[in-house]
């Protein structure tokens, strides 16, 4: 286990205070949480900020299923005519002038990054785009680096990095799960 539910707290606790550090005009903030995990870690990083601050940041989540260049399917691999999973995207505020900070878990090769810039830019035009996220294994295929990191862990391309959120599976902790181990547990 790389983290466990009061590692997993604190992380997200030093990723709130660096947002208030190199964001001194909150009110011009909005965290937009990447569906599916990086949406409660938006909620969470929301309440920490207004707890420290006691500043509302606005608070939106951007579905990036269209935007990818490798549809997902629900379950995997699936037949040419399988529907792709798409979730809510909801920006109920104007992305004009405001620093975006999107919310991922896991970074890995960008791609998933570069689809929600795609997204947002969509909807309106920030003045700034910022990224945190839980964990950066490194393997990236773009340019993009995270502002905001909770753990840099390099991975081999073997490995996976699982995030468990409460919010969604019902208990807080980060593994780090070895192909091979999945393989023989199958």
């Amino acid at each position: 286990m790389l983290l466990d539910e009061v590692a997993l707290d604190r992380t997200l606790s030093r990723i709130a205070h660096e947002i208030i550090e190199r964001n001194p005009d909150l009110d011009e903030v909005a965290l937009v949480g990447i569906q599916t995990r990086g949406v409660p870690l938006a909620h969470r990083l929301r309440r920490l900020i207004a707890e420290r601050s006691e500043e509302e940041v606005a608070l939106g989540t951007v579905d990036i299923t269209f935007y990818r260049d490798d549809v997902r399917v629900r379950g995997g691999e699936a037949p040419l005519h399988a529907q792709p999973v798409v979730r809510a995207t909801q920006l109920d505020f104007p992305l004009e002038g405001r620093t975006c900070v999107l919310v991922d878990d896991v970074l890995y090769t960008g791609r998933t990054i570069r689809a929600a810039i795609d997204a947002l830019f969509d909807y309106g035009r920030p003045a700034r785009v910022q990224l945190a996220v839980l964990v950066d294994r490194g393997h990236r295929e773009l340019p993009i680096r995270p502002d905001y990191v909770g753990k840099n862990l390099p991975t081999s391309r073997e490995e996976r990095i699982q995030v468990q959120l409460v919010e969604v599976d019902e208990v807080d902790r980060v593994l780090l799960i070895s192909t091979a181990e999945e393989e023989s547990d199958g």
